[in-house]
């Protein structure tokens, strides 16, 4: 069990000489908050008390029903936490809002327009990457700042950094920053680790084709198992109107002799084919990412069948240090449950978000494009210590920088594996 100390940078060594970014533009909408906004999580129509005084509003949007509510409603109880706690501090306040997208696009824009309407400030982001590369153009356009705890995919940042020259090769959204492990970080990380351990001698993938989340993951495992030359015996893909039969890609993976088998994808598809493979007497090792986390809470999934997945995920709820322990108990006592890296990883977003406004001496009656000039000159430079890591930064495209960490289901709980 991994028992790495961490902790929360709560406090900022002075306030950073500010000089506005006129990237993301000086002009549009946004002020200072008085309307109550809905508890992150479960009933978004249940108001929270606002904070006194004047606040800054910040906006989520996520799958708070739906298939893949699980996430969703994580990212806004851990959201909904660190609001409290900061707001609890006496100092800047946090008026919090979340809105329901169940993990559609056009649904995510909508409800992002209906957060634009409340005056927001700050966007959370949307949870999940699909909704994710839609809302990120519209906040990007409206110049409002942007920090999505979990949806992953490049194409929210609209940019990938070349090493070669450090520059970014393809069109940049300047407003748009992620908390999450991107995409291709995911898939090559999950690819060394699945080497370094030596986990499987011959290698099956089954991913979504029409995910941007599934694709991208697959697209940097496969280009980085070939150079570590792994051995892959089989690749088969599925899509949202086919994703109830996988016999065709397990008798596949089986034939071909593969003992490991990579699932780039969310929890839900994850757990019927658990459930398939256990059906056909197909029991190879399973390796999963950051979407694999939940499959513990899916309703009706015999838990039992996920007994020894290892996935890669940047939170470890069994931690032992104080932040962690602090939070964790928390997110017990509101919502009865262990939380998730969603939780964690929308929990950091909030504080990192609150850093930079202290550093930059920042006052809720900022407009939001100036809040983002502000906080894009923030990002750029700071250092963050949250629950899902040590030191983040994050570079010019957006993308943050923090380690994975490889976890194994063991008797119905994630256990770290390094």
């Amino acid at each position: 069990m991994m028992k790495k100390s961490r902790f929360l940078s709560l406090a900022l060594t002075g306030a950073l000489c500010l000089s506005l970014l006129a990237g993301c533009g000086s002009s549009g909408g946004g002020g200072a908050a008085s309307t109550p906004a809905p508890n992150g999580g479960g009933d978004v129509s249940t108001p929270a008390p606002a904070p006194a005084g004047d606040a800054f509003k910040i906006g989520g949007v996520g799958p708070l029903t739906g298939g893949a509510a699980i996430y969703g409603n994580a990212a806004a109880n851990g959201a909904r936490i660190a609001a409290d706690e900061i707001n609890a501090l006496g100092g800047i306040q946090i008026d919090l809002r979340y809105e329901d997208d169940a993990h559609d696009a056009e649904k995510s824009v909508n409800a992002y327009n209906t957060l634009k309407g409340w005056g927001m400030q700050i966007f959370l982001g949307s949870v999940t990457s699909t909704p994710g590369v839609a809302t990120s153009s519209e906040a990007n356009r409206d110049k409002i700042f942007y920090l999505t705890p979990s949806a992953s995919s490049t194409d929210v940042l609209g940019g990938v950094s070349n090493p070669l020259t450090g520059t970014v090769d393809v069109q940049r959204k300047e407003c748009v920053y992620q908390m999450c492990f991107v995409d291709p970080n995911q898939g090559s990380a999950s690819a060394q680790y699945i080497a370094d351990q030596n986990l499987g001698s011959s290698i099956a993938v089954i991913y979504k084709n029409d995910d941007v989340y599934s694709t991208g993951v697959y697209n940097s495992f496969a280009a980085k198992a070939e150079e570590l030359k792994l051995n892959v015996v089989s690749v088969t893909t599925f899509t949202e109107d086919t994703k109830t039969d996988f016999s065709v890609q397990l008798n596949d993976a089986k034939a071909q002799g593969a003992d490991l088998v990579f699932l780039p994808m969310y929890y839900d598809a994850a757990a019927l084919i658990f459930t398939q493979a256990n059906a056909m007497d197909y029991a190879p090792k399973w390796f999963g990412i950051d979407g694999m986390d939940g499959i513990l809470g899916v309703e009706g999934f015999d838990t039992s069948l996920a007994e020894g997945v290892m996935l890669l995920t940047p939170f470890n709820a069994d931690a032992e240090d104080e932040a962690t322990r602090s939070f964790v108990s928390k997110y017990q006592e509101k919502y009865g449950e262990i939380p998730n890296q969603f939780a964690a990883d929308a929990y950091d977003c909030v504080y990192a978000i609150y850093n930079a406004l202290v550093a930059g001496n920042a006052t809720p009656d900022m407009n939001a494009a100036n809040l983002s000039s502000l906080l894009i000159e923030q990002f750029n430079s700071m250092t963050f210590d949250g629950l899902t890591g040590e030191g983040m930064t994050w570079d010019v495209t957006g993308a943050v920088s923090k380690s994975p960490k490889g976890m194994v289901i063991q008797n119905g709980a994630y256990v770290g594996m390094d």
